[in-house]
């Protein structure tokens, strides 16, 4: 394992976020490469007491991209860090500006870039969409559904990890009954993006899902 073998070393330990704006932040909200960062830090400071360890998550998240456009930046934003671990989130924009994309080139795109980073051997850490209201609205609700799917499929066929962003949030939507008032920026007019109590969430939920896959560390 890749991640595992670098925190096994000296130097820095660099994990590249890719995304849109989910990725890159939004307002004042703090994005979860920044709170990652921080939780994986305090982690191996505190839990498995490595303060050798630097850990630096780069935020290479911008706003409004999809995959389709991310390929573009691999090698200047990925390549370039040689990273430990390369998160990936996207799908969100092909639904949200489904006027622009096409789930389904969007899909390809997203293998296309999979077997980029596969082939140079890179640990990847997929990310879906988030489950908001925008997200469910009219036609959007049926083609989230869809790039949800497409996601999950292109992850398995390139055996790299998927974080279910999607699924996670809506279990706390409709599971412990969290409205969206208190999962979506309300300061936002596209009732799209996370607010700051569920982007923490969504780290610690992230962190979690990173240190249960690198399994027990001496």
């Amino acid at each position: 394992m890749r991640l595992r073998q670098a925190l096994g070393d000296k130097g820095p330990v660099r994990i590249v976020a890719m995304g849109s704006s989910s990725t890159a932040g939004r307002a004042d909200v703090v994005p979860y490469p920044y709170r990652l960062e921080m939780y994986l830090r305090q982690y191996f400071k505190d839990v498995v007491p490595r303060p050798d360890i630097r850990i630096d998550v780069l935020n290479r998240g911008k706003g409004g991209e999809e995959a389709t456009e991310e390929l573009g930046r691999f090698d200047v934003d990925i390549f370039r860090d040689d990273p430990a671990l390369v998160i990936w989130q996207v799908g969100t924009n092909a639904v949200f500006h489904n006027d622009k994309y096409d789930v389904d080139i969007v899909a390809g795109d997203i293998r296309k870039g999979l077997a980029q980073l596969r082939a140079r051997g890179f640990e990847v850490l997929v990310i879906d969409p988030q489950y908001v209201t925008k997200m469910l609205w009219d036609d959007r609700a049926e083609l989230a559904d869809k790039m949800v799917r497409l996601i999950r499929e292109a992850a398995n066929e390139a055996s790299v990890n998927l974080f279910r962003r999607w699924s996670l949030m809506r279990h706390w939507h409709v599971q412990n009954n969290v409205s969206f008032d208190q999962l979506i920026d309300t300061s936002d007019p596209d009732k799209l993006h996370q607010n700051d109590w569920s982007t923490q969430q969504l780290s610690l939920a992230l962190k979690n899902a990173i240190i249960k896959a690198l399994g027990p560390m001496a």
